[in-house]
């Protein structure tokens, strides 16, 4: 298992504090008016309909969208140290790299752009391939990978980055069970180095099942908490219902925070 220095993650976790925060596309709420807190060393599924803004949270999180109105303060940690996986449908796979070049990216921070690759750095790459299971396909160009596998492949990227606040949107979309389990034994052990994670999910049952924590988004919040108490069908339906009634050309409104 690659993983980084025990002692400074367990001791400087980020903490994730939204106020009054809403998130807008052309003037248009995409997220309205959230405030709560992402715990230090928290597991927290994001969950919530089709539009619900849940992509659109972990974008602000990271720093691509700026909300339109409210805060986000992320203590703990600067932006170079937050990992972010976007859906896989939304990234390229024709640039012509194979795994290993992909993987080996995870390193970047630390060799800088024009930096070499040391001896040590490209064991590291090679345990992380070895760790998610591609160890005989390290030299296979990445547009040639089923899905499953290119994301294992983007998963040991991250165990590379070795960020202490780690954002995944819809990680097991489309992946096969033994997949799955693989890589959710990954968070395992990174929640249990006390990394702050966030993963957008759709699952519901694997959500009760691996994740202590939820948010139930439908562009507001519906619940957030301890994931048994906040995927109840009441707070489901619910989501739901405001999701089916959101006016999605309605202006930004100004409500003060609370």
């Amino acid at each position: 298992m690659v993983s980084g220095d025990h002692g400074r993650i367990a001791a400087a976790a980020p903490r994730i504090r939204l106020e009054n925060v809403t998130l807008a596309y052309r003037r248009h709420p995409a997220v309205h008016h959230l405030s709560g807190e992402f715990a230090p060393g928290s597991l927290t599924a994001v969950v919530g309909p089709n539009g619900a803004g849940k992509s659109t949270l972990l974008k602000a999180i990271m720093g691509n969208l700026r909300p339109d109105s409210g805060r986000i303060d992320i203590s703990g940690i600067d932006r170079r140290d937050i990992a972010y996986l976007q859906q896989i449908s939304e990234l390229d796979r024709s640039f012509p790299i194979c795994v290993l070049d992909l993987v080996s990216m995870g390193l970047w921070r630390r060799c800088g752009a024009f930096g070499g690759m040391t001896a040590a750095m490209m064991r590291r790459v090679k345990e992380a391939i070895a760790t998610v299971g591609l160890a005989d396909l390290a030299d296979r160009p990445i547009g040639t990978l089923s899905g499953g596998q290119f994301q294992r492949a983007l998963f040991a990227r991250m165990l590379l980055q070795d960020a202490r606040l780690l954002l995944l949107d819809e990680p097991f979309t489309a992946l096969d069970m033994r997949t799955t389990a693989d890589l959710l034994g990954l968070i395992r052990d990174w929640h249990g180095e006390n990394r702050t994670i966030i993963a957008v999910l759709h699952d519901i049952d694997l959500v009760r099942e691996h994740f202590p924590q939820a948010l139930l988004l439908a562009r507001s919040k519906v619940a957030w908490g301890e994931a048994a108490q906040v995927l109840t069908a009441a707070n489901m339906l619910q989501a739901r219902r405001m999701c089916e009634g959101f006016d999605a050309d309605a202006p930004v409104c100004h409500r003060d925070a609370a």
